[in-house]
């Protein structure tokens, strides 16, 4: 026979013995408080003689200077000794009378109590009335406790037995749970396929196991110590000493089950309310969010209201009504008018205000940034002293990727108060494109024709660069020693603005040389003679001749 079957069979015998056991402790002796119906005194106190649990009679007068609770606390303690005497005997405990008093004793010498005429009057009844009902009541008593308690080798094999059926339960509840585990490692393909939201990989197929496992270990370790802790109550029930355990164990466990299960119901109509708000902002969300795709598409167009601004618009309405929802919820959640729960409210309140000033002023320029829609992502901007594509754009900052793949993030606060460049905005196929422009600067003897001519040569050779509209060059200056010419030229590729002017210088060189002009700007040093103009000799005419030096003057 299987192990696991050994352990199902000896379940109900565990259960059996601990219900048997709880029904046996359970019994009670009978009350053995008996006292008169009539006190003779009224205004005496009578003291309980409670050696156990149970009262056995009360005590009500004084002899000598021994108080009537002193006489209480006595017999008390005698009953106990009797009880503790392992070899007890019952007939020992006799009833002897003296000169003043009548004596429970047991075996002649060891005197238990004495019933005084002085009892016997305030009880209004006879001494050896009142001798025989408390004699009645110790014999019992010990009796009892002898029965129920003193079975010291009896106990030792409850207990024994007990532990032995709570060790296969353990052992077998063990077993379960490793079955359990590795059923769910065999057929780990079949259950765990991983978790997806959308697009997004929340949980691997490998991740998702594991933490299967880790539950089933906890769930296994909870049970075992559970099952040990309600087994408790039980052990100590069996011994007198560590009886008053049981009931204090057990209170430990349910009290607080007992209050979160009762709170729990309580709540389930606040629970219901904050569903049904829930529901209903959700589903006014998917609402809004049809009508944002259909605007963000193109399907929905609103004068004034471009389709870029769809989705932070959304994003802003959704934040709003979720603080709206959280507002309303507020009041239905358990704890939420407790002084506490509004203390921490208040606390973490006036460190998000005190701690957030500047991501609030990042959050803010984010949203300005927005709409004036100085650029989106992919564009090719400058900010600042930073050039490159937009690569994200977030509530707090945008980042930036350089041509040399450097991504820089700029706070949006620093966006919006700098100077942003965009070289993309008219890069779209409906518009003439970026320019893009370089100035050489050439001597006055060189023919400005022939510069723009091999300028323009240049600049129709460069890769990216568009030929129509054509490249053109103009005359920016008319310095001292040179003429600056600026070649522009259009192009719709602004992202690669570093390689097209690298090209566009390349090929300027090869046109010059090839045109043979000198790219250098001339500076006179050397002397000359200043009478001769430097309008190139083509727009001279042939009889031209250089003046010569004369000085006039009067003497």
């Amino acid at each position: 026979m299987k192990k696991s079957v050994i352990v199902f069979l000896l379940i109900p015998l565990f259960l059996v013995s601990i219900v048997s056991f709880a029904q046996k402790a359970k019994k009670q002796p009978e009350k053995q408080i008996v006292q008169s119906d009539t006190i003779a005194k009224a205004d005496l106190k009578g003291y309980p003689v409670t050696p156990f649990k149970d009262t056995l009679f009360y005590v009500y007068n004084k002899v000598g200077s021994f108080s009537a609770e002193n006489r209480a606390k006595a017999i008390s303690d005698k009953v106990k000794k009797l009880y503790e005497d392992a070899f007890f005997v019952t007939d020992s405990l006799k009833i002897i009378p003296s000169d003043i008093s009548l004596d429970i004793t047991y075996e002649n010498d060891f005197v238990v109590m004495s019933i005084l005429e002085a009892d016997a009057k305030s009880e209004n009844m006879t001494a050896k009335a009142i001798a025989e009902r408390n004699f009645t009541a110790i014999k019992r008593a010990i009796l009892f406790q002898n029965e129920n308690y003193s079975l010291l080798p009896k106990r030792l094999g409850f207990t024994a037995l007990l532990v032995l059926i709570l060790g296969l339960v353990l052992i077998g509840v063990g077993k379960l749970f490793n079955k359990g585990s590795l059923y769910i490692s065999r057929n780990k393909d079949k259950y765990f396929t991983g978790f997806k939201y959308g697009e997004i990989n929340i949980l691997s197929p490998q991740k998702q196991h594991f933490l299967a496992m880790r539950l089933m270990s906890v769930i296994k370790t909870f049970v075992l110590i559970l099952i040990v802790y309600l087994s408790l109550p039980i052990l100590f029930s069996i011994f007198p000493a560590t009886e008053k355990y049981t009931t204090t164990l057990l209170r430990w466990v349910l009290t607080p089950a007992k209050s979160a299960i009762m709170s729990f119901v309580a709540f389930l109509p606040n629970l219901f309310t904050i569903i049904v708000i829930v529901f209903i902002f959700r589903y006014t969300l998917k609402v809004i969010k049809f009508f944002v795709d259909e605007i963000s598409k193109g399907n929905i167009k609103v004068d004034g209201f471009y389709s870029d601004w769809a989705r932070p618009t959304f994003n802003i309405i959704r934040f709003l009504m979720y603080a709206f929802m959280l507002v309303v919820i507020f009041p239905y959640l358990p704890g939420s008018d407790s002084p506490i729960f509004k203390g921490v409210s208040v606390f973490v309140g006036i460190l998000f205000s005190l701690g957030s000033s500047n991501a609030i002023a990042n959050m803010v320029a984010g949203l300005v940034i927005t709409y004036m829609r100085p650029f989106k992502i992919g564009d090719f901007i400058k900010i600042g002293d930073v050039s490159g594509v937009v690569i994200e754009k977030t509530a707090l900052v945008t980042r930036v990727r350089t041509p040399k793949f450097e991504d820089i993030t700029i706070p949006n606060a620093t966006v919006l108060s700098s100077t942003s460049t965009n070289y993309s905005a008219n890069t779209k196929e409906d518009a003439r494109g970026l320019v893009i422009h370089s100035t050489v600067t050439i001597g006055y003897d060189v023919p400005w024709r022939d510069v723009h001519k091999a300028l323009i040569i240049a600049a129709s050779k460069t890769d990216f660069i568009e030929s129509t509209p054509e490249p053109f060059v103009l005359q920016t200056g008319l310095d001292d020693f040179y003429v600056a010419y600026e070649i522009n030229a259009y192009t719709k590729e602004p992202q690669k603005q570093p390689l097209i002017y690298s090209s566009l210088h390349q090929n300027i060189q090869d046109s010059f040389n090839e045109a043979g002009i000198e790219i250098m700007s001339p500076h006179y040093k050397a002397l000359r003679d200043g009478n001769k103009t430097t309008i190139p000799e083509d727009y001279l005419g042939n009889n031209y001749e250089t003046p010569t030096f004369n000085i006039n003057g009067k003497l």
